[in-house]
């Protein structure tokens, strides 16, 4: 993994740092983890960032170097790989799998399998899933291969570009078939894990489509404009229609025994390559059976 940079006329009398900070987007602190492991070279030469260009040449940030994860216990897992590229990976999550390990999950989650994996292609890198899924909502998530494109992903979900879009199927027939869910979320007093609506609460959009219609149930179309702790459960509640099976914010069902919510598609611009990209997941058997 390395970041290279061809120096341009224009770029004479600019320090390496300015350069760095501007073409490639760092964050300061990244920025000085790379310059005290001398992982920034020109010509191949260590160089000190903040010395003036003077001359053309390549500028190479090397981010191969290992990492200290043995907080995570590498588990062997049948990971279903979406995508895979020097970095990153994408993974269809099942539902009934965290994606952090936990006092209840120390061995089990999907970071276990994750850091077996990587363990496995010598890869010795943190693990870094860059959006995060309910222990019972299937569907897409990411992790990032280094630091860098852990940053340059979330500064996507910050900035709006990073899009996130789930399937889910609620508890009767919307009236409006397409509409946006504007209501603010915070922690429920007394919870650490149930959230509600609140005037006080962060800013919190959800944006629908019904697709299908059935024995009084509904299959959703959501696409997030924001990333709250539990949004498209909280706002379908709030709206009267709770995710089918979500016994958190709903009621049990015995159709399915989770809350029937799939995280479908994402899509970003590769930090890398700067192409835009798209995976879609598809809905999983427990799903599709209810349709």
């Amino acid at each position: 993994m390395e970041l290279m940079y061809k120096i341009r006329k224009e770029d004479i009398n600019k320090t390496i740092n300015e350069l760095l900070l501007s073409e490639f987007n760092f964050s300061n602190r990244l920025l000085n983890k790379l310059i005290k492991k001398k992982k920034i070279f020109l010509n191949d030469d260590i160089i000190d960032t903040r010395s003036i260009i003077n001359k053309i040449g390549t500028i190479k940030i090397d981010l191969n170097y290992n990492e200290e994860n043995l907080n995570i216990f590498p588990n062997k897992m049948d990971l279903n790989i979406v995508y895979e590229d020097e970095w990153m990976l994408i993974l269809n999550k099942p539902a009934g799998i965290p994606i952090h390990p936990s006092r209840f999950h120390y061995k089990d989650s999907l970071s276990n399998g994750v850091k077996y994996y990587f363990d496995s292609i010598n890869l010795y890198k943190k693990i870094r899933p860059i959006n995060r899924l309910d222990l019972n909502t299937s569907g897409l998530v990411i992790f990032a291969k280094c630091e860098y494109i852990q940053e340059q992903l979330s500064n996507q979900m910050a900035s709006n570009i990073f899009k996130k879009e789930y399937l889910c199927i609620i508890d009767g027939i919307l009236k409006e078939k397409i509409g946006t869910i504007d209501l603010p979320i915070a922690r429920k007093s007394g919870s650490i894990i149930e959230r509600t609506i609140n005037k006080y609460g962060k800013k919190s959009i959800t944006h629908y489509k019904v697709l299908k219609e059935f024995n009084n149930y509904s299959l959703v179309y959501c696409k997030l404009e924001t990333g709250r702790t539990h949004q498209i459960r909280v706002h379908m509640q709030a709206i009267g229609h709770p995710i089918l099976g979500d016994t958190l914010y709903g009621q049990k069902s015995s159709l399915i025994d989770r809350q029937a919510l799939h995280s479908y598609k994402v899509e970003f611009i590769h930090p890398i390559t700067k192409n835009k990209l798209n995976f879609i997941a598809d809905l999983s058997n427990d799903m599709k059976n209810i349709l």
